[in-house]
């Protein structure tokens, strides 16, 4: 996200002022982003954003979906070059998840929660989210016959969603060696535990 009125001169002003807000998210949170300043960032009128968006809820929204697109393109990145097996596939999921956190750690503090990005995401609805379908296929193999996958999904989901949060919190040092050792690998061991689980 770099480079934003180069963008800009080039005619994509629309991806420009998402670009923008992206970063002021990722700066301070839902409180930084307001139309004056997504068009002061992206070098443009303040007026500008009037042209693509129906005001500061269309840009929210078009900035949410944006911020989930990259999120959920860390976790299928991973999957697509991490071990294909069915445990391999699960890990894959959670170390892309820690590393969107790791490189976007503003951003995912505001994804989630009462007032965060998902509620102003154009399809709001778990169920239908590109990153929760991901986490879904990825946790199947896992779930017994007749049980509610929710219960496999949520046991997954809090482990590495916690995990990231207190890891970028510095509760395990920072930086970490390495992204598979140490606290990493004995989450990934729970994990790896309620997929062995399901399958029995």
């Amino acid at each position: 996200m770099t480079n934003i009125k180069t963008r800009h001169h080039h005619g994509d002003l629309k991806r420009a002022l998402i670009e923008a807000g992206l970063e002021l998210l990722e700066e301070g949170g839902l409180e930084a982003l307001t139309l004056r300043k997504c068009a002061a960032r992206a070098g443009v009128s303040h007026a500008a954003p009037a042209h693509h968006f129906d005001g500061l809820p269309g840009l929210i929204s078009a900035i949410s979906e944006a911020g989930f697109d990259i999120f959920s393109k860390h976790m299928s990145d991973e999957i697509e070059v991490g071990n294909q097996s069915d445990i391999g596939r699960l890990r894959s999921i959670c170390r892309g998840y820690l590393q969107f956190g790791m490189t976007h750690s503003g951003l995912l503090k505001v994804m989630f929660g009462e007032h965060g990005l998902a509620i102003h995401a154009p399809r709001n609805n778990r169920e239908e989210a590109e990153a929760y379908l991901l986490l879904r296929r990825a946790c199947a193999p896992f779930v017994p016959p007749g049980e509610d996958p929710h219960i496999v999904e949520a046991q997954v989901w809090s482990l590495i969603h916690g995990f990231t949060l207190l890891y970028l919190s510095g509760e395990f040092g920072t930086p970490l060696p390495e992204i598979e050792d140490g606290p990493f690998a004995a989450v990934m061991a729970l994990v790896e535990r309620v997929g062995t689980q399901g399958k029995t």
